[in-house]
């Protein structure tokens, strides 16, 4: 699937890289930061250089997680590298303890992989600074590129086991105790250290480094979002697709215009809707496509222009907490429901919502 605002760099094993455009950006500001150091352009391609080879260690990261995770079955879409790293985004995480804490080691111990090759290499040339070097080297120039980067791997792998959401250390932690206690229990628990250590963080980055707080920011609001994400999957545990199943809503055809989807859209509550033809469905159109749809092509293009043709069909007796995952990692939100070739009806994320508001009255 194409990212928006992301440059495609190629597929391996299946899995596609792209790099998000505001990577260049600090890409950017690393050359400036170097020649404004007084060193020239040459230091600041070095900089350039070194960043771009830490990167490249970030993407081996995050192959690890996916290569990994492929063991049991879970599919990795794609990995895209931003500023603040990579993002391998797996359709889930192994519910196993032991296959999940693998696969969330799996990263660093790759960094770990990296800097051990690279600490036999400087060892074996000779090249390996000593105390005094390092204690006289102003400027990461000072010292040789494999060394900053043997450096640089050993913070990225140590930085990524802080038992906090989102980083893997959280999913470690998550892993070890849900060996003796519910996955769900074993979230909140791994998010509330999470959450405590993530105001440390922001506590001591006010008086000693602002990137504190901002690290401190996104662990908190990682652990919370996790710790939801988790709960809304227990909440869901036991219910098949058959219990959201709807079986009255409004169907479209392909040769339908845009201007009557949005007649439907707005005369009633629905926000999703099926394509069907010769009692088969051909597509599914979300508001969102809808609405993107008029302001491409206007009121008076046809619902077969804009459909989505990828969508997935469900049958009723299936675990409706995979489909809300798929939900989450998928940008389509309904789904229709087929069993023996025969349309039942479709199942939508509003749907799901409403059972979960119920279930949690009910709690």
């Amino acid at each position: 699937m194409k990212r928006k605002w992301s440059l495609y760099l190629g597929k391996f094993s299946g899995i596609a890289v792209y790099i998000h455009w505001t990577f260049l950006i600090l890409v950017g500001w690393i050359f400036l930061m170097h020649t404004q150091m007084g060193h020239g352009w040459a230091a600041g391609l070095w900089g350039v250089a070194f960043i771009l080879a830490l990167f490249t260690c970030v993407v081996l990261h995050e192959f690890g997680h996916a290569l990994t995770a492929k063991r049991y079955k879970i599919r990795t879409k794609d990995i895209t590298i931003y500023p603040i790293g990579g993002i391998a985004s797996l359709e889930s995480m192994p519910e196993k303890p032991g296959q999940e804490l693998l696969v969330a080691l799996a990263g660093p111990a790759v960094n770990l992989i990296i800097a051990a090759v690279l600490w036999i290499y400087l060892k074996s040339t000779g090249a390996m600074p000593d105390m005094e070097t390092l204690k006289d080297a102003k400027h990461m120039q000072d010292l040789p590129f494999a060394f900053n980067l043997l450096v640089a791997n050993t913070a990225l792998c140590a930085f990524n086991l802080i038992p906090a959401f989102p980083m893997d250390g959280g999913r470690v932690l998550r892993a070890i105790l849900a060996f003796r206690m519910e996955r769900a229990k074993a979230t909140r628990v791994a998010a509330g250290i999470g959450q405590f250590l993530a105001m440390l963080f922001i506590f001591f980055g006010f008086f000693f480094n602002f990137w504190l707080v901002f690290i401190g920011l996104v662990i908190y609001l990682g652990a919370g979002g996790e710790a939801a994400y988790e709960a809304t999957k227990s909440i869901l545990a036991g219910f098949r697709v058959t219990d959201v199943l709807m079986t009255r809503f409004t169907a479209l055809s392909p040769g339908d215009t845009l201007e009557k989807a949005v007649e439907v859209l707005l005369d009633g509550q629905e926000q999703d809707f099926l394509v069907i033809a010769n009692e088969q469905v051909q597509g599914v159109l979300t508001s969102k496509e809808l609405i993107h749809g008029l302001s491409s092509f206007g009121k008076s293009s046809l619902i077969s222009n804009i459909m989505r043709r990828d969508f997935i069909t469900l049958t009723p007796d299936m675990d409706l907490q995979d489909v809300y995952i798929k939900m989450t990692t998928n940008s389509c939100t309904a789904y229709p429901v087929q069993q023996d070739g025969k349309l039942l009806g479709m199942v939508d994320k509003k749907n799901i919502n409403e059972l979960l508001l119920v279930q949690q009255a009910l709690q």
